[in-house]
């Protein structure tokens, strides 16, 4: 979800002048050679580097379908938990299925709509998915906004690769302004990067959300210097990365992972401004699988389909653990350079809070599911309910518009890309803390009191119980018992189940809680200048 905390959290608590030798190295860190700032011993100098080992240069095929990109899953040898054991092939475990779906249903709309889903780059000349592709024009930004709310149509739940598209974004940006400054040469490394995921159609997923610890403190007032993502080492090949990453999205269907600061760093924090590609499969990443609320349903009953609401389409969120995991400097693209972590931040904010359009689209979805039901209790033609219908529609748009204001306002950077408004940015994603919890107000109440009564698939699958709920269970002529459990279930699914993940805690925390956008909106409004157009209407001049 990638939630961004005020930007101006930062703490002023000493550190240590190498910023990391008072950090013992475990018995893991053999590839360290070199602190990440201090000349290390002779000892540290025996320690053995890691091979560095990349989707491309182990040989995966370019992605050209829905059916190449399941097969690139497997194989990987995660290192992976999950209710307590180690998985592993996950492509096979039921849990994992609906969130692998979701993913696949990116590629499936690359090749049913590629107007919408596709697009062709300077920097690859290919074509390639939406989600990869480096914004060259207004109509690319608002291209996103359109591939976003019609996978949100479609799924009903978090397809898991807007992080990733706005990571690449604001990264792209970054970079270039990094190099035009210092005299780097990131921008080089980003763009061969992104060339080799648009040619081979990888999926790059974000992983923003540090763990953070004591809030009160920024990295380098941590009891545990662990709370936050950073260098711990380096080689003359690469750098080594230690921490953590939590409420990552969609990471296990990526083959790729950009690991980025969270927020702004103090002059003390210069090893925590890291901004490198990972293979999702790199040795030293541990990925432990978040619960959902409903998942035991998915786990122990795969084959209920009724039950599970949405069968076939679902989220997935891991904690990500770096346990000192190498890679190349080819693919480092920040090392050390505080003063573009906010500017990479504030991008990707940008981007990822209009990217919330995604909840018109599963909102779009609800409403249909609550005018459904409405027609199967016989409530359709009802004045009241036609009016939350209406309401429900209304607090839809209203997402969809701010996200598309944002994108259609988009400016255009140094390096060449489109960055959205941030003022309805914000809005836009302020406007996702609070609405989608209305309308799955509006959508329990149309459901009825069965929404949290129904009974389980088997009674109605009973030879006793089953004739009993098909007899006192119907609902308006024509319509079947079956059909209203769907339905049922559907709601129950993305109100209070499992994919209520992807529509309203997401909603409140995804891209930074509401906290985060009042303040960039404080920042934004201008109330001096707002003043003097009263002032001048009212004739006030002194």
């Amino acid at each position: 979800m990638g939630d961004i905390e005020d930007l101006s959290a930062t703490s002023d608590a000493p550190c240590c002048s190498s910023g990391v030798d008072a950090v013992p190295l475990p018995a893991q860190a053999r590839n360290i050679l070199i602190s990440s700032q201090c000349a290390a011993t002779p000892e540290a100098a025996s320690f053995q580097v890691r091979s560095w080992d990349t989707p491309t240069t182990r040989g995966l095929k370019p992605i050209r379908n829905a059916a190449d990109f399941r097969a690139s899953l497997r194989g990987r040898n995660y290192n992976l938990y999950n209710m307590g054991e180690k998985a592993t092939e996950f492509c096979d475990m039921p849990i994992f299925a609906a969130g692998i779906n979701a993913m696949v249903a990116t590629y499936e709309i690359g090749d049913e709509q590629p107007e919408t889903a596709m697009a062709s780059s300077k920097i690859s000349g290919v074509q390639h998915s939406r989600f990869s592709h480096i914004t060259e024009s207004v109509a690319d930004v608002v291209a996103q906004n359109t591939m976003q709310r019609k996978l949100g149509q479609r799924t009903g739940t978090c397809f898991q690769r807007c992080v990733g598209m706005d990571a690449l974004n604001a990264s792209f940006s970054t970079t270039y302004d990094i190099d035009k400054k210092m005299g780097t040469n990131y921008h080089e490394r980003f763009l061969a990067f992104v060339k080799d995921v648009q040619t081979q159609n990888l999926v790059v997923g974000g992983a923003m959300t540090d763990p953070k610890g004591n809030r009160d403190k920024g990295p380098a007032g941590q009891e545990d210097p662990d709370m936050f993502v950073r260098v711990v080492g380096r080689t003359d090949k690469g750098v080594v990365i230690r921490g953590c990453k939590v409420h990552q999205t969609g990471t296990l269907n990526s083959h790729w992972m950009l690991v980025m600061p969270g927020q702004r760093l103090s002059p003390q924090e210069s090893e925590y401004a890291i901004l490198a590609a990972l293979p999702t499969d790199a040795p030293g990443i541990t990925y432990i699988h978040g619960r959902q609320p409903g998942d035991l349903r998915a786990h122990f009953e795969s084959e209920n389909e009724i039950d599970l609401g949405n069968a076939k389409f679902a989220g997935q969120e891991v904690v990500i653990v770096f346990d000192d995991v190498f890679c190349a400097f080819s693919h480092v693209f920040m090392d050390g350079e505080i003063d573009f972590v906010s500017p990479l931040v504030e991008r990707f904010t940008n981007y990822h809070r209009r990217s919330y359009i995604c909840k018109a689209g599963l909102g779009d979805v609800l409403l249909g599911a609550a005018a459904t039901m409405a027609e199967y209790n016989g409530a359709a033609k009802a004045s009241h309910v036609k009016d939350k219908l209406v309401e429900m529609a209304y607090l839809n748009e209203n997402i969809a518009g701010t996200a598309l204001a944002a994108s259609h306002l988009s400016k255009q950077e140094p390096a060449g890309n489109f960055v959205p408004d941030a003022m309805f940015a914000n809005v836009c994603k302020h406007n996702v803390t609070r609405f989608p919890y209305l309308t799955a107000r509006i959508a329990q109440d149309l459901a009825g009191g069965l929404l949290v009564t129904l009974p389980h698939d088997r009674d109605f699958n009973h030879p006793v119980t089953g004739p009993l709920l098909e007899k006192y269970l119907k609902g308006a002529p024509g319509t079947t018992v079956e059909n209203r459990r769907r339905m049922l279930r559907l709601i129950e699914n993305m109100t209070m189940g499992r994919n209520c993940v992807g529509y309203m805690a997401e909603s409140m925390h995804g891209a930074g809680s509401p906290q985060a956008q009042r303040v960039i909106i404080q920042r934004l409004m201008e109330p001096k200048v707002k003043m003097g157009f009263a002032k001048a209407i009212a004739g006030i001049t002194k």
